[in-house]
């Protein structure tokens, strides 16, 4: 929904700006209704503890069968969490990082430290411990929550790297080979001193954070690949959240299931606070490979996700209507036409009638009402972000009773700036502003955007925030997009970032740099913007290959004929699997392509600075890069 296009990308500081005369000028403006009242995430996270006080405020699989946790216990266990840290010394405005997979810990931990006046650090679960430890250095984390003592091994392999890391909290009983305590424990130090008068003093003092205080750090890549820390204050995601809840129709009575990573910024405020603050039960998936169970199971009402998961159910269903033979295959094909039809007439403001009401009623008893039962049936919106979702893709979603609510942010942004809403809906945009959001299409066609949202910067990167956010309060999101009636759409993309359809953000050049140092390759570019998978288009060093294929006594006519040989692709995957170490598993490229020649000025691949221009390498090459996508990588990201 928020092509990251959520996107949840960062923009890039290299990004080039307009003429200064140009600076202020702008072709088209859009802003959302009145700007919501300043706020903080501690007052949400209370009031939805008085206001609805239920038995479900989450729910987490236990055995196959998921189990109720009400707000009452969680709110307790939260206080325990922040008396706990304020016994272990550690204050206010100091740093606390949370490595885990989603599950209620993750929420515990988080307004732990949140209603303590203590900045959370969240981290990728998936992420290798050698790209944690810059984080939690950077960061200055005193304290780390970790799930698993796979994640704990993780940090006592880096822990002698991050001087100020004080204590390693393990969410699981017994604790993990390395830490210092057990979340349970810790909550058994808030515990002892637990008094009515420390109840009401802790209270007191997490209602007193103002709006301003800082509630997080959430790192992302730049394009150089070197990590920067988002600062996102308390009203950041409050106004995000309060404008939210007059978008999207909340009863008050929905269950949602939470899949995406908490880490990540959509999942943070849309899967996290919003549902907690609206009363909605949010059920954790035990994991993302059995999210189509967890679906049947927990029956959500609301669900966010980003476009990889709609594509795969797309896909899933696309197959088994092929694999079911002639006559189903046609029946599949008959009532997508039947739905794309209806679908039209319904955005289009119409009721569909006569025949076409009819067949749309044994379309969507033959196939759309099987899709919905896949999604447990009580599905009333899909939300999307990471990246963007293809249109046909929400359409066929759409015709079969699916509503897929896409939009657009960063994480920078906290990250929504707009979003179709139930009354305002237009596939193949990312919808309006949201309330207190500001957009501007800048003369050069940059996106750009002014709010409550607003990261405060980059920590402690002025620099970059300059680069960023400018005197006017503007940021720069780095995507070009257009304006009509009010509707965003996104065109282009400034930056070099990669983000996947599954919503994660790859930065090339370290990788592209990294794999170079091969004696094998002389050019290497990373692909996979809005794919489902990264991968690599190489150029080998022609001198060494040739060298190693006469020693392997292979023949070829040319170096066409020489890269197609199945022996050299596969001497060329291992030397570039050789050279990826250090990396995230979302960040491998899954497929490796090789070029029978290098770049060229003349072909307008390269700047004059020799610099790889990734669109036009995009276009030049688009055959073979399409192919790499026919068909099914080895290892899905």
């Amino acid at each position: 929904m928020f092509s990251d296009a959520w996107p949840s990308h960062s923009p890039s500081p290299d990004a080039p700006r307009p003429p200064a005369e140009q600076v202020g000028r702008f072709v088209a403006e859009a802003r959302g209704g009145p700007r919501p009242e300043p706020g903080t995430l501690n007052r949400l996270f209370f009031d939805a503890v008085d206001r609805f006080d239920k038995p479900d405020a989450l729910q987490v699989k236990v055995d196959g069968i998921y189990q109720p946790i009400s707000h009452r216990r969680v709110a307790e266990r939260v206080r325990r969490v922040a008396l706990g840290l304020s016994e272990l010394g550690i204050s206010a405005r100091s740093s606390v990082a949370i490595l885990s997979e989603n599950r209620p810990e993750w929420a515990i931990a988080d307004y732990g430290c949140l209603t303590a006046g203590i900045t959370d650090v969240p981290i990728y679960a998936t992420l290798p411990a050698e790209q944690i430890t810059f984080l939690l250095v950077d960061s200055g984390v005193r304290a780390i929550f970790v799930s698993t003592a796979d994640q704990a091994a993780k940090i006592a392999q880096v822990r002698d790297q991050v001087p100020a890391l004080e204590f390693v909290i393990d969410f699981d009983e017994p604790a993990a080979d390395g830490v210092d305590m057990t979340l349970g424990e810790l909550e058994a130090r808030g515990e002892a001193v637990e008094t009515p008068a420390r109840i009401a003093a802790y209270r007191e003092a997490a209602l007193l954070v103002k709006p301003d205080d800082l509630a997080t750090i959430i790192y992302t890549s730049g394009t150089t690949g070197k990590p920067k820390g988002v600062m996102l204050t308390h009203d950041n995601f409050h106004s995000n959240v309060s404008a939210a809840t007059k978008a999207v129709p909340f009863e008050g009575r929905d269950t949602s299931l939470s899949f995406l990573p908490l880490s990540h910024v959509l999942e943070r405020m849309a899967g996290h606070y919003l549902m907690w603050c609206t009363g909605t039960s949010i059920a954790y998936a035990e994991s993302i490979d059995t999210v189509p169970d967890d679906l049947v199971l927990v029956r959500p009402s609301l669900a966010i996700s980003v476009p990889r998961l709609y594509e795969k159910i797309y896909a899933r269903v696309l197959e088994n209507a092929r694999s079911g033979g002639a006559v189903k295959y046609a029946i599949f094909r008959w009532a997508r036409g039947v739905g794309e039809r209806w679908a039209d007439e319904k955005l289009a403001g119409r009721e569909p009638g006569g025949t076409l009401a009819l067949q749309y009623r044994v379309a969507d008893r033959l196939v759309f009402s099987k899709l919905r039962e896949r999604t447990g049936g009580r599905l009333r919106y899909f939300v999307s972000g990471g990246a963007p979702l293809s249109p046909e893709i929400n359409k066929f979603f759409f015709a079969a009773g699916l509503v897929i609510l896409e939009g657009y942010g960063l994480t920078e942004t906290s990250p929504v700036i707009a979003v179709n809403t139930p009354e305002a809906f237009r596939i193949g945009t990312v919808g309006r502003p949201l309330n207190g959001v500001e957009v501007r299409i800048a003369a050069d066609g940059e996106i750009l955007t002014r709010g409550p949202h607003v990261m405060r910067g980059y920590y402690e990167q002025p620099e970059a925030t300059a680069a960023t956010i400018d005197s006017d309060g503007w940021l720069h999101t780095g995507d070009i997009g257009e304006l009509h009636d009010g509707f965003l759409s996104i065109t282009d993309r400034k930056k070099d970032i990669i983000v996947t359809s599954g919503g994660k953000n790859i930065a090339p050049q370290p990788i592209e740099t990294q794999v170079k140092t091969n004696k094998f390759v002389s050019e290497a570019v990373m692909i996979g913007d809005r794919r489902r998978f990264p991968a690599l288009l190489v150029v080998p060093d022609f001198d060494q290959l040739e060298k190693w294929a006469r020693y392997k006594q292979l023949t070829w006519r040319d170096r066409q004929s020489l890269v197609a040989l199945p022996a050299v692709q596969a001497k060329m995957e291992r030397e570039v699997e050789s050279t990826l170490t250090g990396l995230a598993h979302f960040e491998l490229p899954k497929k490796i392509a090789l070029l029978a020649e290098d770049f060229s000025l003349e072909r307008g691949e390269l700047t004059p600075t020799l610099k790889v221009k990734r669109r036009v390498v995009d276009r030049v090459h688009k055959d073979l890069i399409d192919s790499l996508y026919m068909e099914p990588a080895g290892t899905q990201p």
